[in-house]
């Protein structure tokens, strides 16, 4: 049988752009999604062509460019180049224009802040829908490498082991110059010790501007990027980015980028998630890495219930009981010991010096007159001269309330894996997003910005349907400044709907004034 045939290469055919991408393309999803953005409001140039000049390309066609790369793993200026000339679908959403790679290059430099505040308004418009609710979100971290090599990355031990080898080896030269007679080899010897002193130059101007920085290493290709585990132990330069999601659908709703580890993060990211969903409150589940007691106490007083994992209490000293067998009394402010006693405080704060930059936390101490003539003193305390202190943080009560609500909800807490695993696993997996391809924090944001708002689309198009997720857009109008003053605009909208109509006291019904 004769095989397949395809078509005549020298035969002139006749199509549109429109006909050669599909119906349920997904680059109809990112082009309704753009239209409906009012990119000028965001801060996008170029919006409004000007009258001289040479003419710019629009900002909606390089964005629909870099959301249509990012879904399909693609984030090369260059190759996204390459795709705008070659694929059909990225010829179709740029209409057929062809931008070079230095101009997709300067457009994702010069809008990272932008790509940020469309993410967030988008996620807005996802919670008017009811896609993210703010009722259950789950926290977590996932590590990205930084365009910065290990080597480039030091801290003072790396500095002193650097400077250590270097006066090594001016003393092994200055020996062999003593030891010389050669003059060509004197002089040899003499620029390679004055190239040694350069190095140690540099490196002490590097351990001047580190203990400048107040931070506890540097990165010189790119300063925001610091040194962190990425798995198994292996150490690279990086970023740890904080993600928060909603449970309804999984959808991401926010993101930020700190510390190397996850102890300080809880508050903030719980805070902002908070405010873009403008909800009253809401639980956030979090594993073992955010429990501190300073988060689980600002979460608290922003009416946010945490579900974090709890973190096994220092043990002290073997043979003796343990903190937990001391029982306390919160009307009172008393701990109850294993022997029946009452141990009280004298109400003084006491503050732990802290080894490191971040401020010590207060704590009371209770102890008892009573460990003096004890019974069971040996099982409690190994100090012959002092009794048994219990020391309790300004903390601690929030501490307790979340460790009792993970304990009684251990089912409620397993959600977190599944709601916030899920994300990850799409961009690192499919998508290929382990590194970035920006320097400096603000356009890594950007970067990181860019991957979930295509997630969330790609997402809403799952739950909703391709045809009905590009009605919907179509139908609203994605700004800045529609969100930030959404509050004011429904307070205006409530007075001209009570000026407009009036209640039919017989019908109970609204009418028109």
């Amino acid at each position: 049988m004769p095989h397949v045939t395809g078509q005549q290469r020298n035969q002139m055919m006749m199509f549109s752009l429109e006909s050669s991408v599909a119906s349920g393309s997904f680059a109809r999803v990112i082009d309704a999604f753009v239209e409906a953005t009012d990119l000028e409001s965001f801060g996008f140039a170029h919006v409004r062509s000007k009258d001289e000049g040479r003419p710019s390309f629009h900002p909606s066609v390089l964005l629909k460019l870099y959301l249509y790369g990012y879904h399909n793993g693609i984030r090369s200026s260059r190759k996204l180049e390459r795709e705008a000339q070659l694929n059909l679908e990225a010829i179709w959403l740029t209409s057929g224009q062809y931008p070079r790679y230095k101009t997709i290059a300067d457009f994702r430099k010069n809008h990272s802040a932008a790509f940020r505040q469309v993410f967030r308004s988008f996620v807005r418009l996802l919670h008017g829908w009811d896609l993210a609710d703010g009722k259950t979100i789950a926290i977590d971290s996932f590590k990205i490498r930084a365009q910065n090599s290990l080597k480039n990355n030091l801290n003072q031990s790396k500095i002193d082991r650097h400077k250590e080898y270097i006066d090594s080896k001016i003393a092994e030269y200055e020996t062999l110059l003593d030891q010389s007679d050669n003059e060509d080899d004197k002089q040899e010897l003499q620029q390679k010790i004055s190239l040694q002193q350069k190095r140690k130059e540099g490196y002490n101007a590097l351990e001047q501007q580190l203990e400048a920085s107040g931070q506890e290493q540097i990165s010189l290709t790119d300063p925001d990027a610091r040194s962190v585990v990425l798995h198994r132990n292996i150490v690279n330069v990086g970023y740890n980015i904080q993600a928060a999601s909603d449970s309804k659908h999984k959808l991401l709703v926010e993101f930020e980028t700190g510390d190397v580890n996850d102890s300080h993060a809880l508050a903030g990211m719980a805070t902002a998630t908070k405010e873009i969903l403008n909800v009253e409150s809401m639980d956030v589940l979090a594993d073992k890495g955010y429990h501190t007691g300073q988060e689980l106490q600002r979460c608290h007083e922003s009416g946010i219930n945490t579900f974090v994992s709890p973190k096994d209490s220092a043990a002290g000293d073997s043979g003796v009981f343990h903190v937990t067998d001391f029982v306390y009394n919160q009307q009172e402010d008393t701990y109850t010991c294993p022997a029946g006693e009452t141990m009280r405080t004298n109400g003084t704060w006491h503050s732990h010096s802290g080894k490191t930059k971040t401020p010590a936390f207060r704590f009371q101490r209770y102890t008892t007159p009573a460990c003096k003539n004890c019974a069971i003193r040996q099982q409690c305390t190994k100090s012959k001269a002092n009794g048994r202190c219990i020391e309790r943080s300004e903390y601690a009560g929030a501490i307790e309330q979340n460790n009792r609500r993970v304990t009684e909800n251990p089912g409620y807490y397993r959600l977190r894996q599944q709601i916030t695993e899920h994300p990850f696993g799409t961009l690192k997996r499919q998508r290929g997003f382990t590194f970035t391809l920006m320097k400096g924090k603000t356009n890594v944001l950007g970067e990181v910005g860019l991957e979930f708002i295509g997630y969330n689309l790609t997402r809403c198009a799952t739950i909703l349907g391709l045809a009905e997720l590009c009605k919907a857009l179509k139908k609203c109008c994605l700004s800045l400044f529609y969100f930030l003053f959404r509050p004011f605009l429904s307070f205006l909208q409530l007075v001209f709907f009570s000026a407009c109509v009036k209640l039919n006291s017989r019908t109970g019904k609204l009418i028109p004034i």
